[in-house]
C-alpha cells in the first residue's frame, strides 16, 4: 500500500448507524456446496429480516461475478481473491450499520477464517448449509455437476476441487430436513437469542 494513502475517519460511527437502525450490524456468511441451498436460504432470511424492519442485503456469488468480480475465474488463486473482495465489501456493509448476507461456496477454511478476522467478535456468523453431495447433484438445476463429471468444467468444488466444511460454525443448517422457511427461522431465532435483533420481532 502506498505511504500516501491514509485512512480517513468517518464523522458518523458504526454505533451511531446501529442506533439509528435499532439493530446490530453483522455478516451472515452462508457457505456450502453448489446446490446446498445457501442462496435460497440467504434470500429467505433476507425476506424475513425485511419483514421485521431489519436493514439487510444479499451478496450472491453468481451476481457478484457479473460485476465486481467478473474478471475472476475459478482457479484456486481467483477463488481466494473472490472471497477476499467479498470480505472487504461485507466489512463496509457492517460498518454502515447494515446486515449483509453472503452466499458463496467459499470452499476453503483458511479463506473464511481470514474474512472472520476483518470483523469484531460476534459480527461474523458462519452459516453452514449442510447438504450431502449426492443431494446437491440431484438438485442441480444448472447442470453444473453433470458438466463437471464429464470434464467440461474443471476445478469444480465437490468433484475435482475440495470443499472444507466448517469445523465450528455458529449455525449448521440441515437443508434436507426442513422447508426453506423453517431453516430461515432457525437463523432468525439464533439472531434473536444472541441479541443481534430484537426479541419482540415477529415474522409475519
Amino acid at each position: 500500500m502506498s505511504e500516501h494513502i491514509v485512512w480517513h475517519p468517518a464523522a458518523i460511527t458504526k454505533a451511531d448507524r446501529q442506533n439509528l437502525n435499532r439493530h446490530k450490524s453483522f455478516v451472515l456468511w452462508f457457505t456450502g456446496l453448489s446446490g446446498s441451498g445457501k442462496s435460497t436460504l440467504a434470500n429467505e432470511v433476507d425476506r424475513q429480516l425485511f419483514s421485521i424492519g431489519v436493514r439487510s442485503y444479499v451478496l450472491d456469488g453468481d451476481n457478484v461475478r457479473h460485476g465486481l468480480n467478473k474478471g475472476l475465474g475459478f482457479s484456486i488463486e481467483d477463488r481466494v481473491e473472490n472471497i477476499r473482495r467479498i470480505g472487504e465489501v461485507s466489512r463496509l456493509f457492517v460498518d454502515s450499520g447494515q446486515v449483509v448476507l453472503t452466499a458463496f461456496i467459499s470452499p476453503f477454511r483458511e479463506d473464511r477464517d481470514r474474512v472472520r478476522q476483518l470483523f469484531e467478535p460476534g459480527e461474523f456468523i458462519e452459516v453452514f448449509a449442510d447438504c450431502p453431495l449426492e443431494v446437491c447433484e440431484k438438485r442441480d438445476v444448472k447442470g453444473l455437476y453433470e458438466k463437471a463429471r464429464r470434464g467440461e468444467i474443471r476445478e469444480f468444488t465437490g468433484i475435482d476441487s475440495p470443499y472444507e466444511a466448517p469445523l465450528d460454525p455458529e449455525l449448521k443448517i440441515d437443508t434436507t430436513s426442513a422447508s426453506v422457511e423453517e431453516c430461515a427461522k432457525q437463523v432468525i431465532r439464533y439472531l434473536q437469542n444472541n441479541g443481534m435483533i430484537g426479541l419482540e420481532s415477529q415474522i409475519p
